[in-house]
Formats: C-alpha cells, structure tokens, sequence
C-alpha cells in the first residue's frame, strides 16, 4: 500500500501543479510549486482519501515526502468506516 500511497500522491502534486517529474526528497519550491498550488493539492489529497488535513500541517508538507508521512499517519490514524 505504501509504494502505491506514494506513487498516488506523486500524481496528484504533478497533475495539479503541472510538474512533470516529483523527486522525493526535492522542495516543492525549488520545483516551483507555491502556497495556492499546495492549497489545491491538499484539497485533491482529502477528496481522495476522504481525510482531513489540519491547517497547522500544510507548512510541513515541503516535499513528496513529507505529504507521504503526513498522508500516511492521517490514514492510519483515521477510523475504518
């Protein structure tokens, strides 16, 4: 789950702030991606994975990577419904 977790998200930041290649580890600034885009990618990750992402968070979602962890622990933390 977590290799396809990972690869799901890589999509959803390029399609969303038209970025073609997401390294993992690589700041979403140095790839140009802004506040307002990150905004959009935070709203595609709770429709799609039905969590909610708290405002607090959105400052450490800088790379693949760290939206990875965060997205993760949300999902494990969120009760099967």
């Amino acid at each position: 789950m977590s290799a396809e977790l990972k690869e799901n998200l890589r999509r959803i930041v390029s399609e969303v702030s038209e970025v073609d290649v997401i390294p993992d580890d690589t700041d979403f600034r140095e790839l140009g991606i802004d506040s307002m885009m990150g905004i959009e990618i935070v709203a595609e990750i709770e429709r799609t994975y039905k969590i909610s992402v708290p405002e607090s968070e959105l400052k450490n979602m800088t790379s693949l990577t760290r939206v990875f962890e965060l997205v993760q622990a949300t999902l494990a933390a969120t009760p099967a419904s």
